[in-house]
């Protein structure tokens, strides 16, 4: 059975039009990784909680911060590697300069023995839909189509 995680689409609207608040993975993995990488805040969901509790509480984890308000569905993908994710989305505005994340630990480098820890989300930014569209990981793509739809964007907005 696919692994199931669930996510938020954070956006927010300004004069200008709407934003979307993507995150860049911590840990080497993803280090030297732009494109192609930028995602919604997401997790694995845990046995017996819901989707809806789980997206709010990796959001917590992931940005330091609570959701406020009720959340929009935005449907289901799946990841290259396999992985259900179920995504929300909801307006709220932050500043990513006040975001913390939680940290993890990794033996690195691998078999030395080492154990380091690595921020879970080491980036996190506002973009234009067309901009987040260029960087995301391309299984979440979908997301961002559908939020555009949910708001009546087009999706060159």
């Amino acid at each position: 059975m696919a692994k199931r995680s669930a996510g938020v689409m954070l956006y927010l609207r300004d004069a200008d039009g709407v934003r979307v608040l993507l995150v860049h993975p911590g840990g080497p993995f993803w280090r030297n990784k732009d494109i192609g990488a930028w995602q919604i805040p997401k997790g694995q969901i845990e046995p017996g909680e819901d989707s809806e509790a789980a997206a709010r509480r990796e959001v917590r984890e992931e940005l330091g911060v609570a959701l406020e308000g009720p959340l929009l569905p935005l449907g289901m993908v799946r990841q290259a590697g396999g992985k259900e994710v179920v995504a929300f989305a909801i307006e709220q505005a932050l500043d990513p300069a006040t975001l913390v994340s939680t940290m993890f630990e990794l033996e690195w480098p691998p078999n030395s023995g080492t154990m380091r820890s690595f921020p879970e989300v080491d980036r996190v930014r506002w973009m234009r839909p067309v901009e987040a569209r260029a960087v995301m990981l391309p299984s979440q793509q979908p997301l961002l189509s559908a939020l555009e739809a949910l708001l009546g964007l087009t999706e060159q907005a």
